[in-house]
């Protein structure tokens, strides 16, 4: 790299969320040093972003636009883990763990990506999974991915802190989205959201079952102090029930005696009441240990999304992609499993199928887009990672979803099966 390239990438990361990490920022001059998720994956010359989404050569070219158009505190948001953050590398570095076998002379002319999931068949198992107030990073917020998804024809699932309404987002995505519940400290709540999302023709619901309390989400809080914007026109900070009444899924909820958006209580008896009281299918958004999975299956869930959040609500250390194949075990087929937290690559997507997982969500790369161009960057996010993923598959030797199999992929340094 030259001086001058070097020069204008420092001035980059000095504004990116490692240089309010410190230490961070440090580790990434050191000579040799591998930079963070995802500035090691981005363009080493940040003067020559991409301007049109056609120009994105992967999903990491719209993390530094969007940095450009979204202030710092919506952008430390989407960017933030848990303390040390060690999960949001995890999630990334993880992938390394496991290698595909590619195999050959298969005929992969006529390659088919299409899969069912829960009873709908989609053409790819790539999901758009839920992230909250999507207005933060772009004016048509959910209502322009949900367009975006309907271009490419994707499951789409629609976050309770959406800062468009369900009805809105249904009509814009053209058919029925998931919806995905934060059921909070009260009953009422969470019921008048499920039943809401009900009539608005959402088939599944989506239960975070992973944020059960704070978290120290410190890139969002160092960003946060760097932002001169008067926030007061988009929070109310006077109170919790002044704050989220602007959230379209609270409004017309009675919200006397809300303490928290979270649910800390959640127990099973929970999800057996929500059974009784939606005829949606329910899913596990949260699930990394397979004692909770095998509880899952005896409790009559209909399916798993293995999540650690995007590594946004706690930070032990585990990937999902390392989760994953624990889940799938102690499951044994009788539930679909989805995963999410980490994709960037079609290869990812590839070894999560490979594995057995049904789906796979990506989140953040398509937020990507959205900051940086609206539906169209969310359309290029979701293309480049059809492209990829229908690529990896034809090397794979896999004409279809099915075809991917276990046998496809391998824990690295794992002593040879033949």
């Amino acid at each position: 790299m030259s001086q001058e390239n070097r020069r204008r990438f420092l001035q980059f990361l000095a504004g990116s969320p490692l240089a309010a990490a410190g230490g961070a920022l440090a580790q990434v001059l050191q000579p040799g040093s591998r930079l963070s998720d995802p500035l090691m994956w981005a363009p080493f010359d940040p003067a020559k972003l991409i301007k049109d989404p056609k120009q994105a050569i992967n999903v990491f070219d719209f993390e530094p636009v969007m940095r450009q158009n979204v202030p710092p505190a919506h952008f430390g948001y989407m960017a933030s883990g848990i303390d040390d953050e060690v999960t949001l590398r995890a999630n990334r570095e993880d992938f390394l763990k496991f290698q595909l076998r590619p195999r050959r002379l298969i005929d992969v002319s006529k390659l088919d990506m299409s899969t069912d999931i829960l009873g709908t068949r989609y053409p790819s198992p790539i999901v758009v999974a839920p992230v909250g107030g999507q207005k933060a990073f772009h004016a048509e917020g959910e209502v322009a991915t949900a367009k975006a998804a309907r271009a490419g024809n994707h499951l789409m699932i629609l976050s309770t802190v959406t800062t468009s309404s369900v009805e809105d987002v249904t009509a814009a995505r053209g058919a029925s989205v998931w919806y995905q519940l934060y059921a909070t400290n009260k009953w009422d709540v969470a019921k008048a959201f499920v039943t809401r999302a009900e009539r608005a023709g959402c088939p599944v619901v989506a239960v975070t079952v992973d944020r059960s309390g704070g978290r120290n989400q410190e890139t969002l809080f160092r960003l946060q102090r760097t932002d001169t914007r008067d926030c007061n026109a988009c929070h109310d900070r006077s109170s919790l029930e002044a704050n989220v009444r602007r959230r379209p899924m609270y409004q017309g909820v009675d919200l006397s005696g809300l303490r928290h958006t979270q649910a800390s209580a959640m127990t099973w008896d929970f999800l057996k009441r929500l059974r009784d009281t939606t005829k949606m299918k329910i899913v596990l958004k949260g699930i990394l240990a397979h004692e909770d999975a095998v509880l899952a299956v005896e409790n009559g869930m209909d399916g798993i999304i293995v999540s650690n959040h995007g590594a946004r609500s706690e930070d032990s250390g585990r990937s999902t992609i390392d989760a994953l194949p624990e889940i799938l075990q102690a499951v044994k087929g009788r539930m679909p499993v989805i995963v999410d937290s980490g994709f960037r690559r079609g290869t990812d997507i590839a070894k999560a199928l490979c594995m057995g997982a049904q789906a796979v969500c990506v989140g953040r790369p398509y937020i990507w887009g959205l900051g940086a161009f609206g539906q169209p960057g969310v359309e290029r996010v979701l293309e480049l990672l059809r492209v990829e993923l229908h690529g990896i598959m034809e090397q794979l030797g896999a004409p279809t979803v099915k075809h991917l199999v276990p046998a496809m992929v391998r824990r690295a340094g794992a002593a040879p099966s033949y």
